[in-house]
């Protein structure tokens, strides 16, 4: 039975992640930062839960302990928005580093502490949950500054990473679920939660050491950086 962490599982996309991997027959190891949720309503065996803040070592390494040996599938999905803020004169600066913290810093820190477990001699795939926002070159209205930052910041991090990553058998995926149905895309969103996980799972299906790093849309569209 392969193995799979999802961070920020207990609500929206990162449930969905977890319900759709539980059907499909996966063990899934699910982090949560203060109340389980969505995760209450699955009752599989092959579900376990552990606190996860991404802001704290302490927290990580004490997750990453619990975590599978064999690590097979990693999905970061843990962030926050940032009030999308219209001007330059709204930003609040200590939230702003928040912001980044969470989102850019956050799924180092779990990759870093999940590392050991994930570099076996199996091919591991490592979904990193971005955003078209974090696009430089489709930047057009502005706002959400942090965010975007915090986006592009990862997408970085995640090029870098994957650079050293391919020689231990690891694989990463910077994926955009879409403008999807969830308490921060809103009603108005026209991409449904589960059609927005099916889709960035068949994304994952295609992924190898090759093609490592690229920047994806949940329909497989590759997306200008």
């Amino acid at each position: 039975m392969p193995n799979a962490v999802v961070t920020g599982a207990n609500r929206g996309l990162g449930a969905e992640w977890v319900r759709q991997l539980l059907d499909d027959g996966w063990a899934v190891f699910a982090g949560y930062r203060n109340e389980l949720g969505r995760l209450t309503t699955f009752e599989n065996s092959n579900l376990t839960t552990h606190q996860l803040d991404v802001q704290s070592n302490e927290s990580v390494a004490a997750f990453a302990d619990h975590a599978p040996e064999h690590i097979d599938l990693l999905v970061n999905n843990a962030g926050v928005a940032d009030g999308r803020w219209r001007n330059l004169s709204e930003i609040d600066d200590a939230w702003a580093l928040e912001v980044i913290d969470i989102n850019a810093l956050g799924p180092v820190r779990v990759v870093k502490a999940l590392y050991e477990k994930m570099n076996h001699t199996t091919l591991t795939k490592v979904a990193m949950i971005s955003s078209l926002m974090a696009s430089i070159d489709d930047c057009e209205m502005g706002r959400s500054y942090a965010y975007r930052a915090s986006k592009t910041a990862l997408n970085m991090f995640t090029v870098s990473m994957k650079k050293e990553a391919v020689a231990d058998n690891i694989t990463f995926v910077i994926l955009h679920p879409g403008w999807v149905k969830t308490d921060m895309g809103g009603d108005r969103a026209p991409v449904e939660i589960p059609h927005s996980i099916t889709g960035m799972r068949n994304v994952l299906a295609s992924r190898t050491l090759e093609n490592s790093g690229e920047f994806v849309q949940f329909d497989g569209e590759l997306l200008p950086w």
